[in-house]
């Protein structure tokens, strides 16, 4: 007979296109096996009534709907939330959920700009029972979680450089209207670095490869767009970042390139990262989502790429044959198992790898507003990791 489940009541602030994911992957929760909890989304929250509309009519647990997400924090039939707002609403939103006492998993890049960052940080301290983590989907990918075992089993030898980047291509259409990710008083001065930055830097911060240098390469390409009424309006926020960066750890220096990018041609959504060393190297990318390369070298021994499938071998184990393909959706999942292990376990988790950490969030903060004072100086900017 089946062990029973511990039920994580889930509230939902913000609900948009990733709102609706998690409404997805807590309806496919069976697909996970020999896990003990599951999310129950019970209430929900947006300004906008269409959007909690959906939950409504396609999630049966969904007891209440409010428009005032002080009122979902009010509801004591809710133990954690998922929050996914435009980042000008991170600071007082991501503040008064965890002065509520309710666990978060919040979008990146967890506040607007680094003094945001800086108070969401300083409630977390005042509350260290709560459990608060920051999105960041697909290093649960097979092939990424087979990289992560590679550097922890240390078989790079000396790492020779690192890249690291995930690429969009939506915005190479000019007719594309304008949303809030193109203007700073919503996305802030970050622009793409602080919409897609936190999943490339997520690995390379549990790595501790924190960057000791910036310099910076930000681009707006695309002037103006339509503003959905017949009109123009300026695009303000950058659209693609190359970050050069100088990693220093305790035996070893090497470079490491960071890139976020809306505009990459023919990229749909690619994430991806590339580690070469003396002794191994290894790449993956969601481009090509069942293969991993690697390439082990020997001094004198032949160079040659290793590309194989990557099985369906997740973190948690699932109803799916190693034969198949994993997807989008299914590091959706996988994250969740991991937000909702680490809720139930705290220490105990039933496998080692945590959601991004607040700690790397702020970690991402100090990279991108060295990055922005590269940009406005022309300089490489160091980075003060003890402040």
């Amino acid at each position: 007979m089946a062990k029973e489940k511990r039920i994580i009541r889930f509230g939902v602030i913000g609900c948009g296109l990733m709102g609706k994911e998690f409404a997805s992957a807590a309806a496919r929760w069976c697909h996970l096996t020999d896990v003990a909890f599951e999310p129950r989304i019970t209430a929900v929250c947006d300004a906008n009534p269409a959007a909690t509309e959906w939950f409504v009519d396609n999630v049966p647990s969904v007891a209440r709907a409010y428009s005032d997400y002080q009122e979902l924090l009010a509801n004591p039939e809710v133990d954690a939330v998922y929050c996914a707002v435009p980042h000008n609403l991170h600071r007082q939103i991501y503040v008064d959920i965890i002065r509520s006492g309710k666990h978060l998993l919040g979008e990146k890049p967890f506040g607007i700009d680094r003094a945001a960052n800086r108070e969401i940080a300083q409630a977390l301290a005042e509350h260290p029972d709560v459990i608060v983590r920051c999105s960041s989907e697909f290093p649960f990918y097979p092939g990424a979680q087979q990289i992560v075992n590679w550097v922890n089993e240390g078989r790079f030898g000396r790492i020779i450089e690192v890249e690291a980047g995930f690429w969009h291509s939506s915005d190479l259409d000019p007719t594309k209207p304008i949303n809030w990710k193109r203007r700073i008083a919503t996305n802030g001065e970050y622009g793409c670095m602080g919409d897609l930055g936190m999943h490339v830097l997520h690995l390379p911060m549990r790595f501790g490869w924190k960057p000791k240098s910036v310099r910076a390469l930000l681009s707006k390409i695309v002037p103006e767009r339509p503003d959905g009424r017949g009109g123009m309006v300026p695009c303000e926020t950058w659209d693609n970042a190359i970050l050069a960066c100088d990693v220093e750890t305790a035996d070893q220096r090497f470079p490491m390139v960071l890139s976020t990018k809306r505009i990459a041609p023919g990229h749909a959504n690619t994430w991806f990262i590339r580690i070469q060393g003396t002794e191994f190297s290894a790449e993956f990318t969601t481009k090509n989502p069942k293969q991993v390369a690697s390439l082990p070298y020997a001094p004198g021994g032949v160079q040659a790429w290793h590309v194989v499938d990557a099985p369906y071998k997740s973190a948690y184990g699932t109803i799916t044959g190693g034969i198949f393909e994993f997807g989008f959706s299914d590091s959706i999942l996988q994250m969740w198992a991991a937000f909702c292990d680490e809720l139930v376990g705290r220490d105990g988790m039933s496998q080692p790898f945590r959601c991004a950490t607040p700690e790397e969030a702020a970690g991402s903060h100090l990279v991108f507003t060295a990055a922005l004072e590269s940009e406005r100086t022309g300089n490489t900017i160091a980075i003060d990791w003890e402040v």
